[in-house]
């Protein structure tokens, strides 16, 4: 599936394909639709945890609906949770400048190496921006650059866990799971609103 998702009707449309099945029917977790000014962004949530926020690009967002699904091991279905809820407050008051930060209850289900590279990203603060080395050395591992790029690029939490505050060495902009468009219109969104 290649063709991008516009709104909540063409996602809820395109669900069996991005699964590659039919929604669960007993599902416990619920992917739900959020628009944004970067573009439709789905979150999947169970009553609990968040488990996966994702722009809507469909290669990007199937793999992660899936892996997130194996990682819980549940079934997803289409619909919200209060966790949604609060997921799309908590955006819509990043992006009207409101809130820098984010205070949603992630299932961060990665690797321990992987985690302690999103705990990291969200230290960063709204406004700054930092390379993949010093990510590396603030974590302890100065030399495993190419290991926290990887992580970054792993990261299931887009805009939330900061990934985007990430850039080269050089100052050049890098990699971005939601496209360098989006990594580019996120930083000058934060440049604007939340710099210090």
């Amino acid at each position: 599936m290649s063709a991008a998702l516009e709104d909540a009707q063409d996602f809820r449309l395109a669900l069996p394909a991005l699964l590659g099945q039919a929604p669960a029917p007993d599902a416990r977790l619920l992917a739900g639709w959020i628009d944004t000014p970067l573009g439709g962004m789905v979150a999947l949530a169970d009553d609990a945890h968040l488990h996966l926020l994702e722009f809507a690009d469909p290669a990007r967002l199937g793999a992660g609906l899936r892996r997130a699904a194996r990682r819980a091991k549940a079934g997803i279905g289409c619909g919200r949770t209060a966790v949604t809820d609060c997921a799309q407050a908590q955006l819509s008051a990043y992006f009207s400048g409101r809130c820098a930060g984010f205070d949603l209850p992630l299932a961060l289900s990665g690797t321990p190496f992987q985690n302690r590279v999103w705990q990291d990203l969200q230290q960063i603060p709204a406004g700054r921006t930092i390379s993949y080395a010093e990510l590396a050395r603030r974590i302890g591992r100065p030399t495993a650059i190419r290991a926290v790029a990887r992580a970054n690029g792993a990261n299931p939490f887009a805009v939330v866990i900061p990934c985007h505050r990430v850039i080269g060495s050089d100052g050049a902009l890098t990699g971005y799971g939601g496209g360098l468009w989006r990594k580019q219109a996120l930083i000058a969104h934060e440049s604007t609103h939340f710099a210090a």
